[in-house]
């Protein structure tokens, strides 16, 4: 225990044995285990994972689904159940899982319906809250070019990573206008863009503050400034700067 005196830095002898405070470090969370699905036991811990781990029963009837294009759908995390629907209702050929390979049952889950259904799962990770890197957006084009139609991609809500991915594909293979490829990545599939998710609003306005001053069709093309002028970091920066008190948001909303 620690002498009054000597806090205050007062001048005196003291005799007072001052005990040290260990700090004991954080330990490291155990990697993940994939449950067993050949077992019952691993597919009841998988499919808990899939409903309560990763909030499946708030999409059970709500899978903010809709169609972007004659061949391309969007949506959020399906279940099992609901890739057999893809399948069956939309003849969905392949599935983009846009939050990347994992141990949890709600992957396992969804993979395994995938196999039984004949469609291809496709694992292409993006995230949600930081810009887009160059690898990233010519990877997705190249992704769009060369995947069985018709086709699904999802997030864990279908908001913001399937909204960055839907404005993609509507401008790199649908070929539409960018102010309509936008509209992807909007309240409408419950994208807020007042969270560290506006990241992917703030670099489509980067590609728009370069052609502020040309005419629509004289823009320069996505991809040539993705190529030559697009600046990810100075983007991220510019953002993170500017970003204040809407981290809040982010803690409301909980999204990954």
């Amino acid at each position: 225990m620690s002498c009054r005196l000597c806090l205050q830095g007062a001048g005196h002898a003291c005799n007072r044995t001052v005990s040290m405070v260990k700090l004991t470090p954080k330990k490291k969370k155990r990697p993940h285990v994939a449950a067993d699905l050949a077992t019952a036991a691993g597919r009841k811990r998988a499919r808990r994972e899939l409903v309560w781990g990763d909030h499946g029963f708030l999409r059970a009837r709500f899978s903010n689904l809709h169609q972007i294009a004659p061949d391309m759908w969007r949506a959020n995390q399906p279940s099992p159940r609901q890739v057999v629907a893809h399948a069956k209702a939309r003849g969905i050929k392949t599935i983009i899982n846009l939050r990347g390979a994992s141990t949890k049952g709600y992957y396992l889950l969804e993979k395994e319906a995938c196999e039984a259904a004949g469609i291809d799962l496709v694992d292409f990770q993006v995230f949600s809250r930081d810009t887009p890197t160059k690898e990233a957006i010519f990877g997705a084009r190249d992704l769009f070019a060369r995947i069985e139609y018709p086709a699904l991609m999802h997030c864990k809500s279908g908001a913001d990573r399937a909204g960055i991915m839907s404005v993609l594909y509507m401008l790199l293979h649908e070929k539409v206008p960018f102010a309509e490829a936008r509209q992807q990545l909007s309240f409408k599939y419950l994208h807020i863009k007042h969270g560290k998710t506006g990241m992917l609003d703030a670099f489509f306005d980067a590609y728009e503050r370069y052609n502020v001053d040309r005419a629509p069709d004289a823009w320069k093309p996505f991809l040539d400034w993705v190529e030559e002028d697009y600046d990810r970091m100075a983007v991220k920066t510019e953002f993170l700067e500017n970003f204040g008190a809407k981290v809040q948001i982010d803690k409301i909303i909980g999204r990954e």
